[in-house]
């Protein structure tokens, strides 16, 4: 006998309560994910802090953290980081918000296969220009873009996005408190 999965709708996401987790809809599943770790919320702060510099120096707009979302289709997800445009249309929602540039999420035990899989697919439907997976684990970057092959980085992370005067680059050791 097959078994129904309720398929969520934002409606209904909007409605959960602010309990302390992060809710998350891709394509209908609803995500739940309790209060990151401090080695996750370590990793972010140092990368933001990164990203923060280069973003305002080369104009790219903003770093956006938790809070802030990406919606697509029937979809809406908090990434842990992405890079975008600032957002000067009507404020009161994020569908009209610029497509992000760069979206970053560092792995979790919790969050890894949704990550891997659900949020990659997501993510490239979207159009995202580059998606960047953080595993603070194994110190690592995987960098994603749709229709190439993933590149799997331990030294020097580079980023140049359109519009950037010049790349970005950093230690992946530095975003892992190594150097």
């Amino acid at each position: 006998m097959a078994t129904l999965t309720k398929r969520w709708t934002l409606g209904e996401l909007h409605s959960l309560p602010d309990d302390g987790n992060k809710y998350e809809v891709v394509r209908g599943e609803l995500f739940v994910t309790p209060a990151p770790m401090p080695t996750h919320e370590t990793v972010c702060m140092r990368l933001r802090r990164i990203l923060d510099r280069y973003v305002e120096a080369e104009n790219l707009g903003a770093v956006y953290t938790p809070r802030a979302v990406l919606q697509f289709e029937d979809s809406e997800v908090e990434p842990d980081l992405m890079v975008r445009r600032e957002h000067v249309g009507d404020s009161s929602t994020w569908s009209s918000a610029p497509l992000p540039s760069l979206i970053v999420e560092v792995l979790s035990p919790t969050t890894t296969r949704r990550d891997r899989i659900q949020k990659r697919d997501l993510y490239t439907d979207a159009g995202v220009g580059e998606y960047r997976l953080v595993d603070a684990e194994r110190r690592v970057f995987t960098v994603i873009r749709k229709e190439r092959e993933d590149l799997v980085v331990t030294d020097e992370m580079t980023w140049h996005p359109t519009g950037a005067s010049r790349p970005l680059a950093f230690a992946v050791a530095q975003v892992f408190g190594c150097s």
